[in-house]
């Protein structure tokens, strides 16, 4: 019998997998020149600390997770987020000691089991940052402006960034009381998801999908009206470095984000270019997170998304991303792939060129044709007549031009060229 992936667990085949590498390389380059370390964390994780983190009664905690009981009877989680484990760690290993104001990034996988769909499956890949020991607003600026320019460098289309402050825990404490009290009114008028969060946690029906729960809504008590002083000059204070900072945005007072742990600043950057999950990041500040851990009172903000999202964006533009072959080599007869072997290998030792040759002994033919697929820039042609002649022939792809060089000289020739190109 056939046995296939996990429904939601997809493999990622070599023709995506040059496309994912290509923006992984740029992610790792970006956060680097912005001061941010890369950190890696185990896809497992004790279950109690999302518990803590994620909230009890949120949908991740107590719908989606991959948790179960090992050996020692511990329960354990495949983790469904990347903040909590790197939190964990920032605690656990005492990072701050480090540095007053700790910068990480990282990209991983993540698990939930939900339903999968179009930029949603239950194994994803999720990048981000985190950034702790700074309370103030410059702090948030940064990392909103980093999320925002990572998909404006890429060029993805028709990106809008919306913006909002949940306050402190009192002022969120508050606007939850004036929350559930106008929407007392209209309870029987919710959906049974909303009905179940009217008792949890009222501010997730905000985030509403309900045509009908919106016009409920619309008219609700606004968060922002709830602040204290301090926090509305907090947030008006990043709202002036973003303009000046030439980043648009919107005020949506209705982002409260899904996990309990945000306080502050929340944010989201969408396109309606992949459909109706729009949401391509999200993030916020969570000062109390790493107190609520064990760990000393320390202000901190991220953010997180999601790489499948991305690469949605980006397949829609012509431009896609291009991964271009240096040289293939032709060859035939025994001594023509001997010689094809060690320039491959001089090649890609001596001087990092992409080289590929044919090891199925296929026609010249067949092999040009390979050449022409794989987008190489130059051929080198290796057969029992240049054999003969101690010679390889060499093709430029792109101007058809070619000469004839000896075949101990082929490695030097592409060195001169790289020279000139660089």
């Amino acid at each position: 019998m056939k046995i296939n992936s996990i429904k939601g667990m997809n493999d990622l085949l070599p023709d995506q997998t040059r496309n994912w590498r290509q923006v992984e390389n740029l992610l790792h380059n970006f956060f680097t020149i912005h001061g941010y370390g890369e950190i890696r964390t185990p896809n497992v994780e004790k279950t109690e600390l999302f518990k803590r983190v994620i909230g009890d009664q949120t949908d991740i905690v107590h719908k989606e997770m991959y948790a179960w009981d090992d050996q020692g009877k511990e329960s354990i989680s495949l983790r469904p987020e990347l903040t909590a484990p790197t939190v964990r760690a920032f605690i656990e290993h005492n990072l701050q000691k480090l540095n007053k104001n700790t910068k990480l990034y990282y990209i991983g996988s993540a698990f939930r089991r939900e339903r999968p769909q179009k930029g949603r499956q239950r194994e994803f890949c999720q990048f981000g940052v985190e950034a702790i020991g700074s309370v103030f607003p410059e702090q948030d600026a940064e990392v909103i402006s980093m999320a925002y320019n990572i998909y404006e460098m890429l060029g993805v289309d028709n990106l809008e960034l919306v913006i909002n402050s949940v306050g402190s825990s009192d002022s969120k404490a508050k606007y939850t009381k004036e929350l559930k009290k106008y929407l007392s009114e209209f309870k029987n008028n919710l959906s049974d998801v909303s009905k179940e969060r009217y008792d949890k946690n009222p501010l997730r029906i905000l985030d509403t999908k309900n045509n009908e729960e919106k016009k409920i809504i619309k008219d609700a008590p606004k968060i922002l009206d709830f602040l204290n002083k301090e926090e509305s000059n907090h947030f008006n204070q990043i709202r002036r470095f973003l303009d000046k900072l030439n980043i648009p945005y919107q005020i949506d007072n209705n982002l409260v984000r899904g996990l309990d742990y945000y306080t502050m600043t929340t944010f989201e950057i969408r396109t309606n270019i992949i459909g109706s999950q729009d949401a391509l990041c999200g993030g916020g500040r969570y000062d109390n997170l790493v107190e609520q851990l064990g760990g000393k009172p320390i202000p901190a903000i991220g953010f997180a998304a999601g790489m499948e999202r991305l690469l949605m964006a980006l397949s829609s533009k012509e431009d896609d991303i291009d991964e271009k072959l240096d040289i293939f080599i032709l060859s035939s007869g025994e001594d023509g792939v001997s010689n094809a072997l060690k320039i491959c290998d001089i090649l890609r030792s001596q001087l990092g060129i992409s080289v590929q040759m044919d090891l199925c002994r296929s026609s010249f033919k067949s092999q040009m044709r390979q050449a022409n697929k794989l987008n190489a820039d130059y051929v080198v042609i290796i057969g029992e007549e240049e054999i003969s002649r101690n010679v390889g022939i060499i093709k430029n792809m792109s101007s058809g031009d070619q000469i004839e060089v000896p075949l101990d000289t082929i490695h030097k020739h592409f060195d001169i060229v790289n020279n000139e190109q660089k």
